[in-house]
């Protein structure tokens, strides 16, 4: 009873104690004066974090020293800091330097381009593709004078004057000392090329430049964004480079920031997904710092930038003279642009992939494709090259089909070997390899086929999101075959969905998804039915795991590549078919194993030296139970 009562004045007074925290709690409720502060404060937090947003993706490149022209003193004082150099006449502007497919323009302050626009391509909102703009890049030599004066190129006045060579443009911006003493930079453009002589000299500075100091090379660059989506066009955004005698690396493409000293460069590349920054030179940089920063963390309409490159290098003095030819390239980062400078190697710089899949990117599918859409719309050319593809795999889809057959017909004897011994998995596993051995079937000869579609599958994912002929190209709904196929778009950020899905639903990956289960259903079908063998992977997990995995990998992709998965399983979905009701026949099969189980079977070593492992494993097992 005591008990009881116990029980009843602990629930009284944990009301009670309910009671008066909601009455303090009634009573502490904000004011709606407070509700406002509060709301003012959390949109001041707010505010403050969207500036600080903003604030890094603006141009961040060094600042070079600026002067007010109109200002007598401020001139004065420049020409003093700079020492000789001040010799140079000190005028702002630009001027122009252009032909039919690239438009640049060089400033007087710093002798470097500062504007660099494609004439012929737009981004995914239709404004013209820019690689240079607005103080996103600086090109600077920095350099120790006689008088040890530590100076920047970038904050000295360069004096332009502009020539033709034929049919070239000249343009020599030069920093003098005097009219016979200059640092020159020289750019000397061709007729519809994207590639720009650049020479980088000096004349009559051997008692000027202090030749004991490094000669330092600076270029920075903040990646412009060019499509709609920038966590896509980041993925394919990357500092690659060629050193040692050929050697293509690249820094990490979603690192926070990744850094490399290399030696013996030949060129630098700043790619930007479908165009490309590229310093490259006939006499090699010695040796160079190069760095890569990631300036996208998730998916916004908002950021304008996607990393961030910077490269130092040395140049070296030659009798107290500066000497270095080198190229600038701004354009598109486009085979059929870059096999034309084969002396350089500019072409290595797409990413074909590598080993023997980049070589298939690069020496099938893609002048494949490219003399298929020299004739057909862009989208049915992927279609018929699908087709090509499928049908000259059918013979390994014929090998793995003829596998599933045999373990069907075998079915029933693996079956009652499984009952027989339910309870000793290591005698189940002996004797289902003994009936495998006899009638001549490997159960890994139906993975042998997937292993050799490997680099078919590995190549074509490398060229669908890096094939420039696909960019902007539309087929059917989508609008671009080289981005995603939206065919319904959301603004709001929805936990996990937005990170791992998107903002958007693309239907050429659902389409893709649906093909794969049903495709996985012909070929897993079976193995599913079969009682599932200890150590082997489960069959259903796998069938429903493909199609979710295609469903939210690649919403954000290609819809090139998810048109080409689409079209590739309903082919081989209809290639198996074909194989099943009109090439193969079971009861063939069937008479054609037993015929194999009544040949003597002749043991290799590998087969044998597991048969004496599992045999001893059976034999530690039962003495063990002994």
């Amino acid at each position: 009873m005591e008990e009881k009562k116990l029980d009843i004045n602990s629930i009284i007074g944990f009301v009670l104690i309910f009671g008066i925290l909601i009455f303090m709690f009634y009573q502490n409720q904000p004011t709606p004066e407070e509700l406002e502060a509060q709301k003012a404060e959390q949109e001041q937090v707010e505010a403050e974090a969207k500036k600080v947003e903003e604030e890094a993706q603006k141009p961040t490149i060094k600042e070079t020293q600026t002067i007010n022209l109109n200002d007598s003193t401020a001139v004065a004082e420049y020409k003093s800091g700079v020492g000789a150099f001040g010799f140079s006449a000190v005028s702002d502007g630009t001027t122009k330097l252009e032909n039919e497919v690239l438009y640049l323009e060089v400033s007087n302050k710093g002798g470097q381009i500062v504007e660099a626009r494609m004439k012929n391509f737009v981004t995914y909102d239709s404004v013209p593709v820019y690689l240079v703009k607005d103080g996103n890049a600086n090109f600077a030599l920095n350099f120790t004078t006689s008088d040890n004066r530590v100076l920047n190129t970038a904050d000295l006045y360069f004096e332009p004057s502009f020539s033709k060579s034929g049919d070239n443009h000249v343009l020599s911006m030069k920093a003098k000392v005097a009219d016979n003493q200059f640092l020159e930079y020289r750019y000397e453009m061709k007729p519809n090329e994207y590639l720009v002589n650049f020479t980088v000299r000096s004349q009559g500075l051997n008692g000027v430049l202090n030749s004991s100091k490094p000669v330092t090379l600076e270029w920075e660059l903040k990646g412009i964004r060019h499509s709609k989506s920038v966590r896509y066009e980041n993925r394919y955004t990357r500092l690659t480079y060629n050193h040692e005698d050929g050697k293509i690396s690249k820094l990490s493409e979603n690192s926070d920031l990744d850094e490399e000293t290399v030696e013996d460069v030949k060129w630098l590349s700043y790619r930007q997904h479908f165009f490309s920054s590229i310093l490259a030179t006939d006499d090699h940089l010695e040796s160079a710092q190069l760095s890569s920063k990631n300036l996208v963390e998730e998916e916004s309409k908002e950021l304008h930038f996607t990393k961030e490159y910077n490269t130092k290098a040395s140049l070296k003095l030659q009798g107290g003279e500066l000497s270095q030819s080198m190229y600038w390239y701004y354009g598109p980062t486009d085979v059929k642009v870059l096999d034309d400078y084969k002396d350089l190697g500019l072409v290595d710089t797409i990413p074909f992939g590598w080993g023997i899949f980049g070589w298939i990117n690069r020496y099938v599918f893609t002048p494949l494709y490219g003399f298929l859409s020299s004739f057909l719309p862009f989208g049915i050319a992927i279609i018929v090259m699908t087709i090509l593809v499928r049908l000259a795999m059918s013979p390994v889809t014929y090998k793995s089909y003829l596998s599933q057959a045999k373990m069907k017909v075998l079915k029933p004897e693996i079956a009652e070997i499984n009952e027989k011994y339910k309870d000793n998995a290591m005698k189940k596993q002996q004797e289902t390899m003994k009936v495998y051995n006899k009638a001549g079937v490997s159960p890994m000869s139906g993975c042998v086929p997937a292993l050799l579609q490997l680099p078919i599958f590995y190549a074509l994912f490398m060229f669908f999101p890096t094939s420039f002929a696909l960019r902007q190209k539309s087929f059917l709904w989508a609008q671009d075959l080289s981005s995603y196929d939206a065919i319904i778009e959301w603004t709001t950020n929805i936990p996990f969905i937005s990170k791992f899905y998107g903002n958007h639903v693309s239907l050429f990956p659902i389409l893709a998804s649906i093909a794969i289960f049903f495709y996985m259903q012909m070929t897993t079908g079976q193995s599913m039915q079969m009682q599932q063998q200890p150590g082997m992977p489960n069959m259903k997990f796998i069938m429903y795991l493909s199609p979710i995995m295609m469903l939210f990998f690649f919403n954000n992709y290609a819809s090139g590549l998810s048109l080409y998965y689409f079209i590739s399983n309903l082919i081989t979905i209809f290639i198996m078919l074909v194989i099943k009701n009109y090439i193969l026949d079971e009861e063939k099969i069937h008479a054609r194993i037993q015929e194999n189980k009544k040949k003597p079977k002749k043991e290799n070593k590998f087969q044998r030296k597991m048969r004496e492992m599992m045999e001893q494993a059976e034999q530690q097992k039962n003495s063990g139970r002994r």
